[in-house]
């Protein structure tokens, strides 16, 4: 595999405005990827790349992300066949988190629980911000595309 040359950070100037990347990845190594239909637009997840995974992703072309809850990397889909294939990274204006554009491949589902987005329940606001009421969830997705335990927990 390749190894592509990811630029030391230069000064404001040139990370804001240059023509290099130069990620900013936070104390633990890594830095944020915001996930998006390439078609629709989508937010399917939000992941985690290290140095080394953002790598792997540029080689490749598909996603790769440092787990933090496992310490290792993995890529998107290689049990669940729910691959990521890359069409367009980008990054923000101070290179401290990425938007990948991809499309999925496999029943196109992105979120372990099963739903095809991992945002499928937004916040409820209408408590008003009643002081000790919970805030609540509701789902904006209410069908799985698919059993989670039929892909994880095969023999």
């Amino acid at each position: 595999m390749c190894n592509p040359q990811l630029s030391d950070r230069g000064d404001k100037e040139t990370v804001e405005n240059g023509t290099l990347l130069m990620p900013k990845f936070d104390s633990d190594g890594l830095i944020a990827a915001v996930v998006t239909d390439v078609a629709s637009g989508e937010v399917l997840m939000v992941g985690y790349m290290n140095e080394e995974a953002l790598k792997r992703t540029i080689v490749t072309g598909e996603a790769w992300y440092w787990s933090r809850s496992r310490k290792s990397f993995w890529k998107k889909g290689e049990t669940s066949g729910q691959v990521q294939t890359v069409h367009e990274i980008l990054t923000d204006c101070d290179q401290d988190a990425l938007v990948l554009k991809v499309s999925v491949a496999g029943n196109g589902a992105t979120c372990h629980v099963g739903y095809r987005s991992c945002f499928f329940r937004k916040v409820v606001t209408s408590h008003n911000g009643a002081s000790g009421v919970p805030v609540g969830l509701v789902p904006v997705e209410t069908e799985k595309v698919y059993d989670p335990a039929e892909v994880y927990n095969k023999d």
